[in-house]
């Protein structure tokens, strides 16, 4: 990790560094895989929604790290992970001022779990340091969090007090206590933001009826997001709890996986921040058509409560169709659908504004201008494999205000409350390759250009924006 605000060229000099090291343990031998058990789970083919599991993906059981002195220590396990980005960002409609930006981006994390030995109690705890160079603007903490905690908690986890499945599988128990570093669902209500430099955390309760491989789990929530601090630590937001209940239904999992689930956010109010209360049912689904190419991801969510003075009544969701041709190359083309409302009339005394949660806004557009609140977005994508190591995307989307007189909040809170700005906000092409380099380093490249429709011209500038970047990601183990 890096020490603080540090000059320029020792910077350089421990990212080299820290390249060297992991770039040595990447390629000193492989890690050994273990036997799957089986399972009811079944991994969604829709596009980036898969969630990052429990333990994190670049973390391993202290056994199949390939180091000797560790070896027979199945309790533990232990994760190390570097993450660069250097993006070249043309007039982003984010920043106030059009102009060139070319940030450097670094992201390192740490993890380590203790389980078995110590049973029920367990632990885990990461750490993740993220830091920007080289960027004509202030420093923000999408992008900056030095030395952060985003996973400490206690757990009580009981393996077999709820029985088995029909697949042999323990329900286990599992009660949470502290900082996590998790999400849900098909990660845009919930999720962790692994794209973006900086991590969502919450603080509070969580607790588990069942596991992954289960035919049925249910996850409960009662947590407070953490307000991210550039340089000192992460403290709750006192004001705003979320709670949930996020089932899961997987008997029938061949065909389709059901995610009944609940969610609500209570804010109290404080300074210039109304008072609001938000309940969201919804039900999310996934699976595929047997003997098709098929494959089906949809998301309904309906949004009641009080906002301020006014009467909270909104929704949202997103339906996506994929088929998968039976080519060498494994193409899928895929069309998505998205909307989420936003606010008709500022004078009434109703908000129809979708409340987003805590989700993450990659999916929505590669240029990370998107939000999960007044949007109507079509799109259509191919995702090729050519072979193992090497996977490709192109995409084309299409962004209108699902409102016109409320706010585009990617841009600053833009808004005509008359509507004459029309509601067309763009469309957006974008690509992207990752290729494996082995089981521990992956380098990704992407591009994206963004074509501003009559709201942007009208409201922020009418100039079109480009985006690339070169992504290296090393992990350790």
């Amino acid at each position: 990790m890096f020490i603080a605000n540090p000059s320029p060229k020792p910077a350089v000099f421990r990212v080299l560094g820290l390249l060297t090291t992991l770039l040595g343990l990447a390629l000193s031998g492989q890690a050994q895989e273990s036997k799957k058990p089986p399972t009811f789970y079944r991994t969604p083919k829709s596009y980036s929604t898969t969630r990052d599991p429990d333990l994190p993906k670049y973390a391993r059981h202290a056994p199949d790290t390939g180091w000797d002195a560790i070896k027979e220590a199945a309790w533990l396990d232990l994760g190390l992970d570097y993450r660069f980005r250097y993006e070249y960002r043309d007039d982003d409609i984010r920043r106030t001022k059009a102009g060139l930006d070319e940030p450097l981006l670094h992201r390192t994390r740490a993890y380590a779990g203790i389980h078995d030995l110590l049973d029920p109690f367990r632990f885990a705890v990461e750490m993740q340091d993220s830091r920007r160079y080289n960027s004509n603007y202030d420093r923000d903490t999408r992008d900056v969090n030095e030395f952060e905690i985003i996973r400490l908690y206690g757990e009580l986890y009981f393996d077999s007090i709820l029985g088995s499945d029909a697949l042999g599988n323990a329900r286990p128990l599992s009660l949470r206590y502290g900082i996590h570093n998790f999400e849900f669902l098909d990660r845009r209500l919930i999720g962790n933001n692994q794209w973006r430099n900086t991590a969502n955390t919450f603080q509070g309760f969580q607790g588990t009826i069942g596991q992954e491989t289960n035919d049925w789990q249910v996850d409960l929530l009662a947590v407070q997001p953490l307000n991210r601090s550039k340089y000192g630590w992460d403290r709750p937001v006192e004001q705003q709890w979320m709670y949930g209940a996020i089932g899961h239904w997987r008997r029938w999992s061949d065909v389709v996986t059901l995610e009944p689930f609940y969610l609500a956010l209570n804010q109290s109010a404080h300074g210039a921040v109304a008072e609001r209360l938000v309940h969201s049912p919804g039900l999310r689904g996934y699976g595929v058509i047997s003997g098709t190419g098929f494959d089906y991801d949809f998301d309904l969510v309906y949004q009641f409560g009080r906002s301020g003075a006014s009467a909270m009544r909104a929704y949202g969701g997103n339906v996506e169709m994929g088929y998968t041709f039976d080519q060498s190359w494994k193409p899928r083309l895929s069309l998505f659908y998205g909307y989420a409302s936003g606010d008709r009339n500022p004078k009434d005394k109703q908000d129809n504004r979708f409340e987003k949660f805590f989700g993450f806004g990659r999916p929505w557009s590669a240029n990370d201008y998107i939000n999960f609140e007044n949007i109507s977005t079509p799109k259509l994508r191919l995702e090729v494999t050519p072979n193992k190591k090497l996977r490709m995307d192109i995409g084309y989307s299409w962004y209108w205000l699902a409102s016109n007189t409320d706010r585009f909040s990617a841009a600053n809170n833009a808004r005509d409350k008359t509507g004459r700005s029309g509601g067309f906000v763009g469309h957006e092409v974008d690509m992207r390759a990752r290729y494996q380099l082995n089981t521990k380093v992956e380098a990704i490249v992407g591009f994206a250009h963004f074509t501003p429709g009559n709201f942007i011209a009208n409201t922020v500038r009418p100039q079109g924006t480009d985006f690339a970047y070169l992504e290296i990601s090393i992990n350790a183990f």
